[in-house]
């Protein structure tokens, strides 16, 4: 398991991406791609091994609509697994609670959303997605 990307809600991608680029440099910028099985725009930003995920609603009924109404900001870490059911099955059994089941996601990957049962830290929400086969 290796950390992909950082999630962070936004309500428009290109005023935000006008606004990172003024003061990063990133490596590489893709276009905004639309995740139909989720309701949102992605671009990803290319920072060394690492990438950063702007997500922007596409409607009223988005799951993170709300999320950006309210200014948006940080909202998950995503990490790359071999076996997505094989780390579901993990999680479920230490206490997770999985919101979304595998479906296809960025990239046509398989994707879930889980939210841990942290106590002490804010960072609740992950997504596991599998690797490129």
């Amino acid at each position: 398991m290796k950390l992909h990307h950082l999630g962070i809600v936004v309500e428009n991608i290109q005023d935000s991406l006008g606004e990172l680029t003024q003061f990063i440099n990133f490596e590489e910028t893709d276009l905004p791609t639309l995740v139909d099985s989720q309701k949102v725009n992605v671009c990803f930003l290319k920072t060394s091994n690492v990438f950063i995920e702007l997500i922007e609603p596409i409607n009223q009924d988005s799951p993170v609509k709300k999320f950006a109404d309210n200014g948006g900001g940080f909202h998950h870490l995503c990490f790359e697994v071999d076996d997505i059911v094989k780390e579901l099955d993990g999680m479920r059994k230490k206490g997770a609670r999985i919101i979304v089941e595998p479906t296809k996601g960025f990239e046509d990957r398989l994707i879930a959303f889980v939210m841990l049962n942290f106590k002490k830290t804010n960072c609740k929400l992950i997504e596991l997605a599998e690797k490129r086969k």
